[in-house]
């Protein structure tokens, strides 16, 4: 295997399980609009792309109101619906130690990428954030991994991109750089090998091995 120094993680259901603070937080704004009409599983495939590009294919009329209820929703619930994923904290501190080069690169806006980090003691670990509001176009468009690279001084061939959506394997084979899907997706894993990424993670401390990072630093 090439190399690989730098690493570029999506946050939503990759490193912090935010998977129940979006279902509810799409539920509450399509109950609000849509009485009745929207189940958690319809919810499940708005899961990843950026919020307008989904309230827009749902009401073109009445996009901007409805990212607005979902975001106050959102902000409002985020620490007390957002949890850890097991396994999570102790690779990306130990990948960290090892003196990995490591990027945030999401579809949430910046602030509520911070929000999430904080909340769950990852901060200190990502110097670099690329966010919605940092783009003009979000994955699976390269832009977003290639701002991460030019900041973090990588080349896309010494670098992967992990994170449980087919944004994220799309945009990082659009960009050059080696995949990882994770298998505790709710998207699930099957949907994601459909998008051949390099790597299956069944928990994140698979990174190690893959990496060959010794335990010794852990």
């Amino acid at each position: 295997m090439k190399n690989i120094t730098t690493l570029l993680f999506d946050l939503d259901g990759t490193l912090i399980n935010t998977n129940e603070l979006i279902v509810e937080s799409f539920l509450h704004t399509l109950n609000r609009y849509f009485p009745d009409q929207y189940k958690r599983e319809d919810v499940y495939p708005f899961m990843g792309p950026p919020l307008i590009e989904t309230f827009e294919a749902i009401d073109k009329e009445r996009v901007t109101e409805m990212v607005a209820d979902y975001r106050k929703f959102n902000l409002e619930q985020h620490d007390s619906l957002v949890t850890e994923f097991e396994g999570v904290y102790e690779t990306i501190r130990t990948l960290h130690e090892n003196k990995y080069k490591m990027a945030i690169v999401s579809t949430k806006m910046h602030d509520t990428i911070v929000k999430g980090l904080k909340l769950t003691n990852l901060d200190k670990f990502f110097d670099v954030i690329v966010a919605l509001d940092h783009v003009e176009n979000a994955k699976p468009h390269p832009e977003p991994l290639e701002k991460a690279l030019a900041a973090l001084g990588s080349k896309p061939e010494e670098a992967m991109m992990i994170g449980d959506n087919y944004h994220d394997i799309e945009g990082g084979q659009n960009a050059g750089t080696m995949t990882a899907g994770v298998a505790w997706s709710i998207k699930g894993r099957d949907f994601l090998n459909e998008y051949n990424p390099d790597f299956m993670l069944e928990s994140m401390t698979d990174l190690l091995d893959i990496l060959k990072v010794g335990a010794e630093s852990k």
